[in-house]
């Protein structure tokens, strides 16, 4: 008995008879956003270490603590010590960042503007403050000091710290000159606009976004650098970070976490007073 081979199935219908495949599940996604919670909490969980510290009434670190004082900060505030340190860190980084913002925004428009020979060699040099280590820094400007028999004034300080903050100014600000638009000033000019009108009408306000940034880095580097102002420093005349060092020689309390809070929401305090005051929230996009 003989059989016949049933017709295959067309191809349309073959292709509709296998099952669809599934929609796929964000796992990639999962992973992505955990990744980021992660770095986060990496990122948070120091600052959150200090503020408990700060808060504890107890003068160590306990946890879950047993309660909430500021005890901590009122001896932070009451003493003589921390005061005059606090002040004279402040006065140290408003000059560094003046100084820093001025000679770096200066530095970045001759190098981006200037066509100078071995530019990229001149930068390379202004940013090697960031690759070397801040403590050698402040050991050669200390012999720098004694070999010129100046002693370590404020300026000297003021010196050093401009060092290294200067190097966040430069990269910043040449950041924002690299799209920047030459017809604009050129259209300026050509509108009868003299040289210095144009940079401070047309050029300053563009690079603005870049010089700000460049500032804000220089201002909270200068009030927390430590390893050039432990040489630098000179007795009566200390910055916060070494009297918080001094400090710890010989006592461990929750002074230090209150000092550490004190500077952290200073930092706050610098950056919301730049976008009142010039408003940051423009250039985010830039």
């Amino acid at each position: 008995m003989q059989t016949t081979a049933s017709p295959s199935l067309p191809a349309a219908q073959q292709t509709a008879s296998v099952r669809a495949p599934g929609p796929a599940r964000p796992y990639g996604r999962y992973l992505y956003l955990a990744i980021n919670i992660a770095i986060l909490v990496f990122l948070l969980a120091p600052i959150a270490i200090v503020v408990v510290f700060a808060l504890n009434p107890t003068p160590f670190i306990q946890f879950p603590p047993v309660g909430v004082s500021l005890r901590w900060f009122e001896k932070f505030f009451a003493s003589r010590d921390f005061m005059h340190a606090l002040g004279f860190s402040l006065e140290v980084a408003v000059l560094t960042t003046l100084s820093a913002t001025a000679l770096g925004a200066s530095a970045a428009l001759a190098l981006a503007r200037g066509n100078l020979p071995g530019a990229r060699l001149i930068v390379a040099t202004m940013l090697s403050p960031l690759m070397l280590p801040a403590i050698l820094t402040g050991l050669a400007l200390f012999q720098t000091y004694v070999l010129l028999d100046v002693g370590r004034p404020t300026w000297g300080l003021v010196a050093g710290h401009t060092l290294v903050t200067l190097p966040y100014v430069v990269r910043t600000t040449l950041a924002v000159l690299h799209n920047f638009d030459l017809r604009l000033e050129e259209a300026a000019q050509n509108l009868g606009a003299s040289p210095v009108r144009t940079f401070f009408e047309v050029t300053l306000p563009l690079i603005k976004p870049g010089v700000l940034a460049g500032a804000i880095f220089a201002f909270i580097v200068s009030f927390d650098q430590f390893p050039v102002s432990l040489f630098l420093v000179s007795p009566g005349n200390e910055t916060l970070p070494v009297t918080l060092f001094n400090y710890l020689k010989f006592d461990l309390d929750g002074t230090i976490g209150a000092a550490s809070v004190v500077s952290i929401v200073l930092a706050f305090v610098v950056v919301i007073g730049l976008d009142r005051t010039v408003g940051l929230r423009s250039y985010v996009k830039l």
